[in-house]
C-alpha cells in the first residue's frame, strides 16, 4: 500500500451557551499559533465552517437515521430525516475529505503533541460529561471545522459506496477526478485491513490516538470505527477488512446501540454518577495522557 501544545483553557466567558453540548466556533476557544489549522487550509476553509447549529444535530440525524425497527425502506429515504443544515454539513464533509485532507490531520494531530491532561481535564474544556467514544470532538475546540470532527466516516483513496449517505456528494471531492483513486480498491490491497486503511479524519481517529496504549482492542475497535456506518450496518468496504476485522466488527455492533440509543430528554444527576465514571477511568488510565 502507498504510504504517502497544549492548547490554552477556556475563559469563564467563552463557555459553551448550551450546556451539554460542545463548543462549534473557533472563537470559543483561543489557540496558540501553532496549533491552528495551517494557513493554507484556512483560506479553502472560511466559507465551509459551521452549518450544524450544535454537533448533536449529526447525532440526532443518525439516531434517527437507525431507529430501531424502521424498515429498509424508511432507511433509504434518509433525506426525509435530514433536515437543510445536516444536508449540508454532509455536502461539505464529502466535498473536503480528500486523501491528502486526512493524510495530513493524521499528521498533525495523531502525534498527540497537545500537551498532557487527564480525562477529566479533557472532559471539562469539551463540557461533557466525558464519554470517552466522544471526547475526540475537543478537535472542534483546536479550530477544525464541523465537516473534519463529525460525520459518518469513509475510506479516502478508493471508490466511494453507495452505501455512505448521501453518495452524491462526492462528486465534489477532488479525489473522484483522480482514476487511480476510484477504483474498488484504489490505493489499497485486497483484504489488506483496516489498520492499513485511511479513513475520513474525525473524533473516531483521534480519540482512538489518544487512548491507544491504555484500552483492550475491542474497545479501539468501538473507538475508531463506531461512526463507519456503511461497514458495520450495510457491509460496504468487506473487500478492504480482513478476518480479524470481521470478528472485531461484533464488538463495535454491539456498542452502537449505546451510541445511538443512550440518549434521554433529562440531564443525568453528575454528582451521583461521577464518582462511579472516575473509579471505572481510573481502571484503565493513568493521571496525564499525551493529547
Amino acid at each position: 500500500m502507498k504510504q504517502s501544545e497544549e492548547h490554552l483553557p477556556l475563559k469563564e466567558d467563552q463557555a459553551p451557551v448550551k450546556e451539554g453540548r460542545a463548543p462549534l466556533r473557533e472563537d470559543q476557544a483561543p489557540l496558540q499559533e501553532d496549533q491552528a489549522p495551517l494557513k493554507e487550509d484556512r483560506a479553502n476553509l472560511e466559507e465551509d465552517r459551521a452549518p450544524l447549529k450544535e454537533l448533536d444535530e449529526w447525532d440526532d440525524f443518525v439516531a434517527i437515521r437507525y431507529r430501531q425497527g424502521k424498515s429498509e425502506e424508511e432507511f433509504r429515504n434518509y433525506k426525509a430525516d435530514a433536515n437543510p443544515t445536516v444536508t449540508e454539513f454532509y455536502r461539505q464533509n464529502h466535498k473536503h475529505q480528500t486523501l491528502d485532507f486526512v493524510l495530513k490531520k493524521k499528521a498533525e494531530y495523531c502525534g498527540l503533541k497537545r500537551g498532557q491532561k487527564s480525562i477529566w481535564e479533557m472532559a471539562e474544556y469539551l463540557n461533557t460529561l466525558g464519554f470517552l467514544h466522544d471526547l475526540g470532538k475537543v478537535l472542534c475546540l483546536y479550530g477544525e471545522p464541523q465537516w473534519a470532527v463529525v460525520g459518518d466516516t469513509f475510506p479516502a483513496g478508493c471508490a466511494y459506496s453507495e452505501q455512505v449517505v448521501f453518495p452524491e456528494f462526492f462528486a465534489a471531492n477532488p479525489d473522484s477526478g483522480k482514476p487511480e483513486y476510484q477504483t474498488q480498491y484504489g490505493i489499497y490491497e485486497p483484504n489488506c485491513g483496516l489498520d492499513n486503511v485511511h479513513l475520513s479524519f474525525g473524533h473516531d481517529e483521534y480519540i482512538h490516538r489518544v487512548t491507544q496504549k491504555y484500552l483492550p482492542e475491542e474497545a479501539q475497535y468501538m473507538l475508531r470505527y463506531h461512526s463507519f456506518y456503511a461497514a458495520h450496518r450495510h457491509g460496504a468496504y468487506r473487500h478492504l477488512m480482513n478476518e480479524h476485522d470481521e470478528a472485531m466488527f461484533e464488538w463495535v455492533r454491539k456498542f452502537n446501540p449505546y451510541d445511538l440509543y443512550s440518549k434521554g430528554r433529562e440531564r443525568p444527576n453528575t454528582k451521583e454518577i461521577l464518582p462511579y465514571y472516575r473509579e471505572l477511568v481510573s481502571e484503565s488510565f493513568p493521571d496525564k495522557i499525551d493529547w
